[in-house]
């Protein structure tokens, strides 16, 4: 039976605090109930108060993030804490809102027209407006139709918190935004060069998703899936299986086959693969054996205005 440093009680299940390394009760087990140094230090090398988000609460300067340097609290008390593991979420949400404002607010009470050029310089990102920089975000979040954008959240849903559990909220954001312009991106100035003169617009968030595919088929290639919500398979066969009708098609069809911008496929899937290899050789952990219910693929639209990835 041991005895709590802070009250003297004897305990039968004593709770030992990985900062400071003394013994607790139940009462006083948290940091801030035995006053625990690591309260009046915040670099927290091993993680006791690390909020998964932010990782500059481990710069022993104390300025090396900015929102050290802004005041943001993004631990589980401060105003940001909701986004710690909830960044799939938040994603899917700012989707939504962004497509209610694409193909509802922007139309009816803006009059911006769907297939007007505003309209292209404003959801989707093109030739035209490459060098802009805010379309490789807008155009993430913006989607050709109700299918194109139910089909990406649907795969999102099942795939995105399975890998946000294992890097972190604040990588998470990062493969997601980054891997979604970068596919755009490389959708275009292919288009450019192969087609000059062309507008090439391409939309969506199905770039990113590879991404988050491909990574998670590095971690745990045997990551049993149900396809369709039928059919059983390992993740490395279905991503083995999207990226080979990519590559189909695009050699058949061109890279925009069908209005569905297979190469930002192609990369993002490439980016999620080459980084996940880098987090395999840094020593992650792969995710545990769990069945989803998603495709085995990032969804796409049917069609319609500019490329859909």
């Amino acid at each position: 039976m041991a005895q709590c440093d802070e009250c003297g009680e004897h305990e039968n299940m004593p709770y030992k605090c990985r900062r400071c390394g003394g013994t607790y009760c139940s009462s006083h087990r948290l940091p801030e109930s035995h006053d625990c140094p690591g309260l009046n230090q915040w670099d927290d090398p091993e993680g006791v108060f690390d909020s998964g988000f932010d990782d500059s609460v481990n710069d022993r300067g104390g300025s090396g993030g900015i929102t050290d340097r802004i005041g943001v609290n993004t631990g589980p008390g401060g105003p940001l804490g909701y986004f710690r593991n909830n960044m799939t979420f938040v994603f899917l949400g700012a989707m939504w809102i962004w497509f209610a404002f694409q193909w509802g607010i922007a139309p009816f009470l803006l009059g911006i027209r769907p297939g007007s050029i505003t309209w292209y310089n404003i959801f989707t990102l093109n030739s035209e407006n490459i060098f802009y920089g805010y379309p490789w975000i807008t155009s993430v979040f913006s989607h050709g139709g109700f299918g194109h954008i139910a089909l990406n959240s649907i795969v999102l849903y099942f795939f995105g918190p399975v890998v946000e559990r294992r890097i972190g909220s604040k990588k998470f954001a990062a493969l997601f935004l980054v891997s979604g312009a970068v596919a755009g991106i490389a959708q275009v100035v292919a288009t450019m060069f192969m087609n000059p003169g062309l507008l090439a617009p391409v939309l969506g968030a199905s770039g990113a998703i590879a991404a988050i595919l491909g990574v998670l088929t590095v971690l745990n290639p045997n990551l049993t899936i149900y396809l369709y919500f039928i059919l059983p398979m390992p993740l490395w066969l279905a991503t083995t299986l999207f990226v080979g009708y990519s590559v189909f098609v695009s050699a058949t069809g061109g890279i925009g086959a069908g209005g569905v911008a297979q190469l930002a496929h192609l990369a993002g899937v490439a980016i999620g693969l080459a980084y996940g290899a880098k987090l395999k050789r840094e020593g992650e952990r792969a995710p545990q054996e769990l069945q989803l219910g998603g495709g085995g693929g990032p969804g796409r639209g049917p069609g319609g205005p500019g490329g859909r990835f």
